[in-house]
């Protein structure tokens, strides 16, 4: 049996801002279906997640730990959960706070959080830990404390990036003030003059990964490298990728309570959900016509820019629009006025709820997903399990999970586009019209969709492979 712990900043339900979340809270649960691999998860404790589940964790540990001239006093609280065992880390200096990621502390914050995690380590009787696996910036230091400052323990560590341009930059002489490490392995955190907690985890770990094959790629190129292309490829051997799972059962349209009406085994309610979606937005109450969404934060990455230049002119068609989240000022203040110039064919959401995000899924036809990178994305993937056509960008996981439909031999499962440029996006979106109103090639199409299956299996072997190649390669087998 091979003992894996998860070092994550978010896994769902307990806190979420984004897909991260989502991936260690279905992963670990997927892995642990197997008979070879025990995984656990530790996390930080922050208040939101107290609040929720105060009555139900239990402490399990107590000790400090040093982060600079503090001594911090560390509580490890424990909770069993859909056959996971979930350890928390709490210190009300660090994460006691109404939000979770933003301060001026952050790095600082996830310092104290690795130092914590490697302490526990040796306080875990019950579960002798083979490997650590550590999910993005906030959890990267943990790898690289824990072969510092106990080599003896001969730990095995796996890496993930999830979103390389998030890093967790400090300023240099942060390193004598926080780190408690000898000035001669600075080397491993230092880069272009500045601490990066994404570099030390590169630096460190004995395994890379990434959440798609296609991004494990891109971001060994200076366009997608973020500024880390050199470090990846001096250790591309090490580096892979494996593609995102979600969990079919929590994403179930057959079962979804948020549904107004739950599909049937023929996926026949998107019509039924369609309308009543339209009447709650105010929308014209019309099943037949098209439906485009997107749900996403409104940031540059997601393709807001390429949407921006085409609205007005693809709104021109006989269709109907929603996007839902939030994000940057400009785009938000874009498609608000937007909306209020097409008043009766597009929605601009700004806020977010889980609820109406899924009534967006079931109700549409097309889900909208133009991503300047993309490591991998889950909105795409959770559109397929809802019978709601991705049309995206091919780029990272996009490019893996959706393959353009040909009306010809009556292939794909999407609509794609290479080029980051608007026209393009215009021009598939126009295209993906032409086939919403063939009845044979949409029948085609959705029958493509219904094959479509990215549930965990696939992905849990591969990370299993993964880690019993690094316990055989510590045994010198």
């Amino acid at each position: 049996m091979t003992r894996v712990l998860f070092v994550a900043s978010e896994a769902s339900p307990f806190v979420k801002t984004g897909g991260l979340a989502d991936v260690i809270g279905s992963l670990p649960q997927a892995l642990n279906k197997r008979n070879d691999v025990q995984v656990r998860v530790v996390l930080p404790l922050y208040q939101e997640t107290l609040d929720k589940w105060e009555d139900t964790i239990k402490e399990f540990l107590s000790f400090t730990v040093d982060v600079g001239w503090r001594h911090h006093h560390v509580k490890v609280y424990q909770l069993f959960h859909q056959d996971t065992h979930y350890y928390f880390i709490h210190n009300d200096y660090y994460f006691s706070r109404h939000q979770i990621y933003g301060y001026d502390d952050d790095g600082e914050r996830f310092i104290f959080f690795c130092q914590a995690v490697c302490a526990m380590l040796s306080k875990l009787e019950d579960f002798p830990v083979d490997i650590l696996h550590a999910h993005d910036w906030q959890a990267a230091l943990s790898i690289a404390f824990s072969k510092i400052q106990y080599p003896d323990w001969q730990l095995q560590t796996v890496y993930t990036i999830h979103n390389l341009k998030y890093q967790g930059i400090m300023q240099k002489y942060a390193f004598s003030d926080l780190f408690n490490l000898a000035p001669d392995h600075i080397a491993g955190f230092e880069w272009n003059g500045l601490l990066n907690c994404m570099k030390a985890g590169l630096f460190h770990a004995d395994k890379i990964t990434t959440v798609s094959p296609t991004y494990a790629e891109e971001i060994k190129t200076h366009y997608f490298g973020e500024g880390l292309h050199s470090i990846l490829n001096e250790r591309h051997q090490d580096v892979s990728g494996i593609l995102n799972g979600i969990d079919i059962e929590e994403y179930n349209p057959m079962t979804d309570s948020a549904l107004v009406c739950p599909y049937d085994h023929a996926g026949n309610s998107k019509r039924s959900n369609k309308k009543a979606l339209q009447q709650q937005l105010g929308l014209p109450v019309n099943a037949d016509i098209p439906l485009y969404v997107m749900v996403s934060r409104l940031v540059e990455q997601k393709g807001f820019h390429l949407v921006q230049r085409i609205i007005d002119e693809f709104l021109t068609e006989d269709v109907q629009f929603i996007i839902l989240g939030t994000g940057d000022h400009e785009f938000e203040d874009y498609f608000y006025h937007a909306a209020c110039r097409n008043h009766s064919k597009l929605v601009t959401y700004l806020g977010f709820s889980e609820s109406l995000a899924r009534q967006i899924y079931a109700s549409s036809d097309f889900f909208v997903m133009p991503s300047l990178f993309e490591p991998c994305g889950l909105s795409q993937l959770i559109a397929l399990q809802y019978r709601s056509v991705p049309i995206v960008r091919e780029t990272g996981g996009l490019k893996d999970t959706v393959q353009a439909y040909n009306e010809h031999n009556l292939s794909g499962n999407g609509f794609s586009f290479p080029n980051y440029n608007a026209h393009d996006l215009l021009h598939v979106l126009r295209y993906s019209l032409q086939i919403y109103h063939d009845e044979t090639q949409w029948k085609a199409l959705h029958h493509n969709i219904d094959k479509s299956s990215f549930n965990w299996q696939q992905s849990a072997d591969a990370y299993v492979q993964l880690y019993h190649s690094l316990i055989k390669s510590q045994k010198g087998e």
